[in-house]
């Protein structure tokens, strides 16, 4: 099984319908890690995987921006933080997550929506990336 953020579809405001994984030690905390990786994923890694048509480079492709951003990010990827004002789980379908038990907790895929659009302008007006 694959655990890597895959492209469900883009939507017409430009945002990515997205099936993440996360583990936690219990349903919440690996949904709620999901989505983190989620907005993780759009921002440093792109999406390649999914379909093709949905394909997207990283919002930030700066060499080494998480660390020289380091405060930045780990203020925006805190519980609860600025990360959860871009992804919503309002294409999740109940009951349709796989999931997987483990020695510590469990690992779960989840359907998001990642405001992609909303997110680069965030990071623009934060000084992340250029205007």
């Amino acid at each position: 099984m694959t655990y890597e953020t895959q492209c469900l579809g883009i939507e017409h405001d430009g945002s990515q319908t997205l099936l993440a994984w996360g583990e936690g030690k219990n349903r919440t905390d690996a949904e709620e890690q999901a989505k983190k990786n989620a907005v993780f994923d759009v921002i440093f890694k792109g999406i390649n995987s999914g379909k093709s048509e949905c394909t997207k480079p990283p919002l930030v492709n700066t060499p080494n921006a998480r660390q020289k951003y380091e405060d930045y990010f780990n203020t925006f990827f805190v519980d609860g933080g600025a990360y959860t004002t871009y992804v919503s789980m309002q294409d999740h379908k109940r009951r349709s997550g796989d999931k997987e038990h483990y020695q510590y907790g469990e690992k779960r895929s989840v359907t998001v929506r990642v405001m992609r659009s909303e997110l680069k302008k965030r990071l623009q007006n934060d000084g992340i990336l250029p205007k």
